[in-house]
C-alpha cells in the first residue's frame, strides 16, 4: 500500500464530511487541497453527491430525508476521485443489528448485499432533486474539465460500504466516455463494514481487483455484520492502535466512536508512513500519552 496515497485519499473524504449533511447545494467549482508534504495537489470539484440516509428499524424517517454524501473531484492531471463519508446512521444500524439481504440489483451473479447500503446506494445521485439519474449514469454524462486519467473511489465508514458497491457497478456498466478509466477503478475504504455476502465479495475481487481495505483491528464497525452471511471484500491493511511494550501504548483512546472516526486513520496511517503526523480529534488521545514513535 501507498501510504501517501491513502492519507491523501482520506483527506478528500474528509472534505466531503466538511459538507453540511443538510447542505444540498452543489459545490462544483470550489478547490480543495490534500497530500502530506509541502506540495499538496488540488483538486476541482466536479460536483456533488446526494442519497437518501440510512435507514434503520430504530429511525425508518432517516430513509425519506436527502443529504449531502459526497464528492466527484478532479486534479488538473486528469486524476478522477469520488470520496463518500459515513453518517451517524452507522451507530443505529450497528445498534439495529437487523442485518437483511437483498439481490446485487446492478450485476446479475453477484450474490446478495446488505439492504440498508443497497438502498442508500440506489439513491444517490449527483442532483438533489427528485427523479434524478442514478450515480453511475449521471457519472457518464459528465463533461470532464480534463481527460480522465484514472478513477479512485474512496469512502469511510457507511461511505465504504457505498464506495464498494459504486466500484463493482462502474466496473462493470459504466458506457461514458472516460470508459476505460471508470472499468478499472482503484478503491481505498477506511473503517467499512461488510457490504455483502460470500458471491459478492468473490464477484467483486475478481472484478475489482485494485482495492484497498483499511480497517482499525479495535473497530467495531469493520467486524460488522457478521459471518458467515456477510465476508469482507479483499484486500485488508490491518491498523494497529496499540503499541506493544511493557506496558502496552495506546495510539488513540479505547472508546467506539475514537477508534473508529477518520481522523484515527489518518492520524494511525501518517504514525506509519513516518513524515508529518495528522492530529487526532479533540479528547481521542489516550490520557496521559505522551509522544509516540512510529508504527511498523
Amino acid at each position: 500500500m501507498d501510504l501517501n496515497s491513502a492519507i491523501l485519499y482520506g483527506q478528500l473524504v474528509n472534505e466531503a464530511y466538511n459538507v453540511a449533511t443538510t447542505d444540498l447545494s452543489n459545490h462544483a467549482g470550489q478547490t480543495v487541497s490534500a497530500g502530506v508534504g509541502a506540495s499538496p495537489t488540488t483538486y476541482n470539484v466536479v460536483t456533488s453527491i446526494f442519497a437518501n440516509d440510512l435507514a434503520t428499524d430504530i429511525n425508518k424517517m432517516r430513509a425519506t430525508i436527502t443529504v449531502s454524501i459526497g464528492l466527484v473531484l478532479q486534479s488538473a492531471a486528469g486524476d478522477v476521485v469520488i470520496a463518500i463519508r459515513g453518517t451517524e446512521g452507522i451507530y443505529e444500524w450497528v445498534h439495529d443489528a437487523s442485518f437483511l439481504m437483498v439481490p446485487c440489483p446492478f450485476l446479475a451473479g453477484a450474490g446478495h448485499t446488505e439492504d440498508g447500503f443497497t438502498a442508500m446506494y440506489l439513491s444517490m445521485t449527483t442532483s438533489a432533486m427528485p427523479g434524478s439519474p442514478k450515480l453511475v449514469a449521471a457519472l457518464a454524462a459528465i463533461a470532464w474539465p480534463q481527460p480522465v486519467k484514472s478513477v479512485t473511489i474512496c469512502g469511510h465508514s457507511l461511505g465504504g460500504a457505498l464506495a464498494t458497491l459504486l466500484a463493482l457497478d462502474v466496473a462493470a456498466n459504466y458506457s461514458g466516455t472516460a470508459g476505460p478509466a471508470f472499468k478499472q477503478p482503484a478503491v481505498y475504504t477506511y473503517a467499512s463494514p461488510k457490504t455483502g455476502g460470500p458471491v459478492f465479495a468473490t464477484m467483486y475481487n475478481h472484478v475489482v481487483p485494485n482495492t484497498t481495505r483499511i480497517a482499525n483491528r479495535m473497530d467495531l464497525v469493520p467486524k460488522l455484520p457478521l459471518p458467515p452471511l456477510y465476508e469482507h471484500v479483499d484486500a485488508l491493511v490491518d491498523l494497529n492502535p496499540i503499541v506493544m511494550g511493557v506496558p502496552p501504548t495506546l495510539l488513540v483512546k479505547f472508546e467506539l466512536a475514537c477508534e473508529h472516526i477518520l481522523t484515527s486513520y489518518l492520524y494511525m496511517l501518517s504514525l506509519r508512513a513516518g513524515g508529518a503526523v495528522l492530529p487526532l480529534k479533540a479528547g481521542c488521545a489516550p490520557v496521559g500519552a505522551a509522544a509516540l514513535p512510529p508504527i511498523a
